[in-house]
């Protein structure tokens, strides 16, 4: 399926520092047929790649402070596969990538250490890693409230499980804890929505499963294959 996707971004500094985006379209499953940035003014910007993510970041310095407006537009053909619960295999920790391995481990939004024991009493004997991803993205949806307004940029999954309230970014956040309490890799995945109303960036989260990143979405706001990366 074929999407065009748009951004716009305003900014004002109040002296010269570097701001980093993230706007544009993924390579790899997904073929970008045209894109366009603009950044206003005679600012400077490269793209950079994160590791090991490989997210395409700009990186803008700012020459004097004022007002910067950036405009990213592209055309996106994305490409999923549709996975069986048989055929989507085990996270198979004792084989896992060297890249891969970091994404079991706790983090700042992501305390998987300290929600093992509600991860483990919930779906800990559910067969199959796959079932168990789709469990937690069910108990999510049924015990978090979509709430906007209701966390802000500190808001942890140890957080949310305690609210019972979030918006995508901590449905996300919970996923990926849960996940990796279970030894089940998981990351962040910040998309481009197609019928997301109102209209705004979305998260979700992937969980590697059978050597693949697959992605998953606890708000069901949006069809899995109306993302675009």
């Amino acid at each position: 399926m074929k999407f065009n996707v748009s951004a716009d971004l305003n900014y004002t500094t109040t002296e010269p520092c570097v701001i980093l985006i993230n706007v544009h379209a993924a390579r790899g499953r997904q073929e970008i047929i045209e894109e366009n940035l603009i950044v206003s003014g005679d600012q400077h910007f490269t793209e950079i790649a994160s590791f090991p993510d490989n997210n395409r970041l700009i990186r803008i310095n700012t020459n004097s402070p004022g007002e910067i407006h950036c405009a990213y537009t592209a055309t996106v053909e994305n490409h999923f596969d549709l996975v069986n619960c048989e055929d989507a295999g085990e996270a198979g920790v004792w084989n896992l990538q060297p890249e891969v391995i970091s994404y079991l481990n706790p983090s700042r939004f992501c305390q998987s250490d300290k929600l093992f024991r509600l991860a483990t009493h919930q779906f800990g004997r559910i067969e199959n890693d796959f079932n168990k991803v789709l469990a937690i993205t069910d108990w999510i949806y049924t015990n978090v409230e979509y709430l906007s307004g209701s966390t802000n940029a500190e808001t942890s999954a140890y957080d949310t499980v305690t609210q019972q309230a979030g918006v995508c970014r901590d449905f996300a956040h919970l996923g990926i804890a849960l996940c990796r309490a279970l030894t089940i890799p998981a990351r962040y995945c910040a998309v481009y929505a197609y019928q997301l109303q109102p209209q705004d960036f979305h998260a979700c989260f992937e969980a590697f499963l059978g050597g693949r990143w697959i992605i998953f979405d606890a708000t069901r706001l949006a069809p899995l294959n109306g993302l675009v990366k």
